[in-house]
């Protein structure tokens, strides 16, 4: 059976970069298309039209669009590499946390990071936030011993945070305040198939740096 697998998105975004890292997991090929987002393709509003954001996946010309649904997704449709638990209640457990990461944690360290009137109280908000989530991780991944749907959910606290707060000198994410999720960055960014997937961290943090100068 032949698979045209298409993945339409942007360099540099951690909801591109989470679709990239599930279809590398999953030994998956794919044509993959970058897209100025400041002149969208007619191929992603196509795929795309309701949100018209990027990542949009393609899969034999049936479009998907979130990257949460995405990745369900491709673990419901390849089923090599499961990012998703069998048990029922732990893969509601997993979809849970996975939009707690989308609806607390990256809006807020956006804020931290992008708006400086609210950067004391954003910076306070996103700790309590770690903190739940430290509690949360219980093995070397929060799918256990094996990356899931909340490692890379979670991509943006692993890759782009440190970067972030190192370029800010803002300290949100520490070894003393969150031992169990510190190691587990590391863990997650320094896994084989996440650094074949993902920018490396010096082109990374040139591209965090140059967006920072740019909006400062």
């Amino acid at each position: 059976m032949g698979e045209e697998v298409e993945l339409y998105g942007v360099t540099g975004s951690p909801f591109t970069s989470r679709v990239n890292i599930a279809l590398k997991l999953k030994g998956i090929e794919y044509k993959y298309y970058e897209e100025d987002m400041k002149n969208k393709s007619a191929s992603l509003l196509k795929y795309n039209p309701v949100h018209k954001k990027i990542p949009a996946f393609v899969h034999n010309e049936k479009p998907i669009a979130e990257s949460l649904v995405i990745l369900e997704y491709i673990d419901e449709t390849w089923k090599i590499h499961p990012i998703l638990p069998e048990d029922p209640y732990e893969r509601a457990q997993a979809r849970f946390w996975a939009h707690f990461i989308d609806d607390k944690i990256v809006p807020t360290a956006w804020k931290v990071f992008w708006v400086k009137e609210e950067q004391k109280k954003a910076s306070e908000e996103v700790s309590e936030y770690l903190e739940l989530l430290e509690k949360e991780l219980k093995g070397k991944y929060f799918g256990g011993e094996s990356i899931g749907l909340v490692d890379i959910a979670g991509n943006f606290i692993a890759q782009w945070l440190p970067i972030f707060q190192q370029l800010m000198g803002i300290e949100i994410l520490t070894e003393t305040k969150f031992p169990k999720l510190y190691k587990w960055t590391h863990d997650f960014a320094t896994h084989p198939l996440v650094k074949e997937a993902s920018l490396p961290e010096e082109v990374l943090m040139a591209m965090c740096k140059l967006r920072l100068n740019t909006t400062s």
